[in-house]
Parts: C-alpha cells; structure tokens; sequence
C-alpha cells in the first residue's frame, strides 16, 4: 500500500489581483506557511506559468520548478480545466463558455477549439519537463442538454455523441501517451463525464485509451447522490488524482437534486468547506490507500458559506489528519513462521 502525498491545495479559486495570490512567489509562500506541501496549477494563469514556455524548454521547467521547491513545495499537477471543456462545446453555450477563450477566438467556435486543444497538448508536454505524470481536466459535453430525456433521446444520439468525443480527444490522448502523463478527468455535472456509467462508455469509444484515467471528487457525487464509496471500489485502478472537497446534500419540498435555479447557499445541495459537509473522508482515505492509489490529496475550496482564508487555513490540517502512513507489515506478523510444507499438511489432516 501506499501512503496519500499531501496536503496539497490547488490554486484556482485563490489566485487574484491582490498579494499575496497575484504572482508565483507569493501564493507559494502562503501555501507554505499554512502548511501545504504541494500545489495544483491551473494553467489559465499566466502569473504562475507561462505554458507556451513550459512545453518548448525544459530549463523553463526546472527554473520554476526551483522557484516551488524553494518555499519547500511541490508541483503536483497542472490543470487544463477549462481549456477541456473547451474541446467539446454545444453551440447552445458557445456565448457563456466563450468567456474561458483568448479575446481572438471568441465568436469562433472552430478557433477555439483549435486552441483549446492546443492548450492541452502543451501541457503534455510541459507535465513531461515537470516530471509530473498525472494532469487535470474536464471532458467537455455534446449531450448534456440531453441529461434528462424529454423529449426522449432518438436512438443512436449518445453513442454518435461519445464517439465524436472521442475522436476529438484521441489525438490529444496520443501525445499524452508520447510523455507518459495520464489525463485525469475531473468527473463532473456539466461534463459529459459526470459518472461511472459515462466514464465506462468513454473509455469504450476511445479504444480503452490506456492515458484515460479519472480524478476523483466526491462531492460531485454526494451532488448527483451517487454512492462515491463504491464508486472507488470500481474505479480505483483508473483514479490517478484526487480533490479534497466537501459537500452536502440536504433535499426540501420545494427542490431537489437539480436545485431550482437557485444560488449556492439556498439549495439543497452545495459544496462546502472542508469538515462541514457530509463526505465521509476517513472511508474515502482508507479506501484510496487501500487500493494502492498514488495519488496527492489536494484541496479544493469552494464554499457558500465560510471564506476562502478559513477554508485554505483550515484545509492542510484536515487533510493531514486523514493521510494514513500505510502499514508495512500484517498486524499479527509476530504469530507467523517459517512455511514448513509438512505443517501445512498435518494442519489440514492430509
């Protein structure tokens, strides 16, 4: 078994204009004094990583992983978040997600996808000169306008859907293959990944892409209310990375799992800071160490309630309170002995 890295922070939902999280040096510090080990970086901003760069020099790379390394951190994987959902768009959000493109591309569909794709394939490459071999990213959706069947699906309409998925991701998954770096898929609402049943039909229409893998995060599924203990329990050879995210779900008479279009704090399911949802951690911590899962618990904040600064404060220690030191030997070794082949046939009355 192995032992959980972290805590780790990804750093998304902290990065901004003001110091410290508007330059690389600065929010390494803060990660480091509040006691992270590891970063998670989204690749979108340019004030922590120049991708262009990361994926044509390997001295680039070194030199920043230097700069993390000095507050005593790691890199643990970059984040291609929205540049994947940018690889497979419905024209029914092309304005909304037009907001995630370089100001060229807007209005363009083709061209953004073009760069989108070309985001990803960088970041292959700049997770090789890393020396990283995991990376973050979302599926994109063709068929989530079609996630509750009214009216219902015309035959044939989901398996055309995940093979043209497919087809846009496998060149993208070939030069992750060429540099030895799983794609993680963030399995997610929104995505036409968002559970086993359609992570099993992508992995299918890709061949069983070996770079095909998942990250885990269980407050999707407490979301969905899906079971996201026995969710590990049939994926855990394909979890490669892992959010430390909480979440709740409390149902009312007047909505449920779709949320009423209302904000955050008012429906009945919303993420949460770490400890004040209802993710069971201890299970999900002995079940990743368990299988054997390499991964780093890596936290992500985001919270209706409580504040970024609380919940990054308290995020590493929780998190290290639950990375189990995986055992190295059987708790009743002491009672065994030497294998002796004639014992074992007069134990068995042979």
């Amino acid at each position: 078994m192995k032992t959980i890295k972290g805590p780790a922070v990804f750093l998304a939902q902290f990065a901004g204009d003001q110091a410290p999280f508007n330059t690389l040096d600065g929010i390494c510090k803060w990660a480091s004094d509040l006691g992270y080990k590891g970063i998670q970086i989204p690749v979108w901003e340019s004030r922590f990583i120049d991708i262009d760069k990361a994926a044509t020099s390997k001295t680039y790379c070194d030199e920043l992983k230097g700069k993390v390394q000095s507050y005593g951190l790691e890199i643990t994987e970059l984040s291609t978040h929205l540049q994947g959902q940018l690889v497979a768009v419905h024209p029914a959000y092309d304005l909304m997600f037009d907001n995630f493109a370089p100001n060229d591309c807007k209005n363009n569909p083709k061209k953004r996808t073009e760069w989108a794709v070309d985001q990803v394939k960088k970041s292959a490459i700049a997770s090789k000169h890393l020396g990283i071999n995991a990376h973050a990213t979302f599926s994109g959706a063709l068929l989530w306008h079609t996630m509750y069947p009214w009216p219902q699906r015309p035959a044939g309409l989901v398996e055309m859907g995940f093979e043209e998925l497919a087809k846009r991701w496998l060149p993208i998954l070939d030069v992750f293959e060429e540099n030895g770096v799983d794609v993680c898929y963030e399995i997610h609402p929104g995505e036409d990944l968002h559970d086993g049943v359609t992570f099993e039909r992508f992995l299918e229409a890709t061949g069983n892409h070996k770079r095909v893998n998942i990250l885990y995060d269980p407050s999707h599924f407490v979301l969905q209310q899906l079971d996201y203990l026995k969710f590990i329990d049939y994926y855990h050879e394909h979890i490669k990375m892992f959010h430390v995210k909480d979440a709740e779900f409390i149902p009312s008479g007047k909505s449920g799992v779709y949320g009423g279009y209302q904000n955050w704090e008012d429906r009945p399911g919303r993420f949460r800071s770490l400890g004040d949802g209802q993710v069971d951690f201890k299970s999900i911590f002995s079940k990743l160490t368990k299988y054997n899962c390499d991964v780093w618990a890596v936290m992500e904040w985001e919270c209706c309630i409580k504040s970024s600064e609380q919940g990054a404060r308290e995020g590493a220690p929780f998190i290290q309170k639950h990375i189990i030191e995986a055992v190295g030997k059987s708790f009743d070794d002491f009672a065994g002995a030497e294998i002796d082949k004639e014992q074992l046939k007069s134990i068995l009355g042979l």
